[in-house]
């Protein structure tokens, strides 16, 4: 396990301060505003101590506010409904004495049924691409910048990278992704860091038809909320390749979706995410 793998498995270790509820701690980062994948995986740790049988198979979650990373979050869990089959819980993230982030996930019992999925797009293999920073060797300060941030998840992109080309682009991406370094044997970590890898480069998509990039003075974007279902069992530390396309935006809103498949071509999670799209008078 690598220093930022390791790190970011005790980001994702709850301190439990009272039932039902727990505190995560913040990266020291220096961002405008909490990432919002910390969010969602936190989140789905704070609801999964709570459950006692089942793992997760959706996650329904709002961004209320923008996160404050100079502060702890804390994370109430209301245990709405335990079944048999399936567990319900709702977390409610709070900062300041106010609620930034929402969710309800709900954990279910395997069992067999009717089965049947998209298959993977044919692409290269991850272990025929360039890593990200080998793609950053020539733009002249892009290692630097690298190398100054941890990289808890490793990236190959598929074709070229998204904050390099500002042409316009047709509104898909696809890239392999895995944890940088193996994970204890943990189904609810491992679904965990997917969650967490998840809200890292799904917004490009949106962007990609537009020619914006997120340092533009006219442009301002944020995660309005993001859901996923998971289908089958994997591990993050494995690669997944995660297919992403936006088939819409508009009224200032733009929507992605995202597929990750594993080595095997199996369908392991799909996602939606809604993002803000607005545009801002030049000043």
């Amino acid at each position: 396990m690598s220093a930022s793998l390791d790190f970011l498995v005790r980001l994702l270790d709850l301190e439990p301060i009272e039932v039902n509820i727990f505190r995560g701690i913040q990266p020291k980062e220096e961002r405008q505003r909490v990432f919002g994948g910390q969010v969602l995986a936190q989140a789905l740790i704070a609801a999964g101590r709570t459950v006692e049988h089942g793992h997760v198979h959706s996650l329904h979650a709002y961004f209320l506010r923008p996160g404050d990373p100079t502060v702890p979050i804390l994370y109430e869990v209301d245990r709405i409904r335990d079944g048999r089959s399936f567990t319900t819980r709702r977390v409610v993230a709070i900062q300041h004495g106010r609620a930034i982030f929402n969710m309800q996930t709900s954990f279910h019992v395997e069992e067999p049924g009717i089965e049947h999925e998209r298959a993977m797009p044919q692409v290269p293999r991850p272990d025929a691409l360039p890593t990200l920073r080998e793609r950053l060797l020539g733009i002249r300060g892009a290692v630097e910048d690298y190398d100054a941030r941890a990289h808890p998840i490793e990236q190959r992109y598929i074709g070229e990278l998204p904050w390099t080309d500002h042409s316009i682009r047709e509104p898909i991406q696809q890239l392999w992704l895995r944890s940088d370094g193996n994970l204890p044997d943990d189904p609810l970590l491992h679904a965990a860091v997917a969650t967490y890898a998840s809200d890292m480069s799904l917004f490009d998509t949106i962007l990609a038809p537009h020619g914006i990039s997120w340092d533009d003075p006219t442009f301002m974007g944020a995660s309005l909320d993001h859901c996923m279902w998971f289908h089958k069992p994997f591990r993050a530390d494995d690669w997944l390749l995660y297919d992403t396309d936006s088939p819409v935006a508009a009224g200032a809103r733009g929507l992605a979706r995202g597929f990750l498949y594993d080595l095997e071509g199996r369908l392991v999670v799909s996602m939606v995410q809604e993002g803000l799209t607005r545009v801002v008078a030049k000043h």
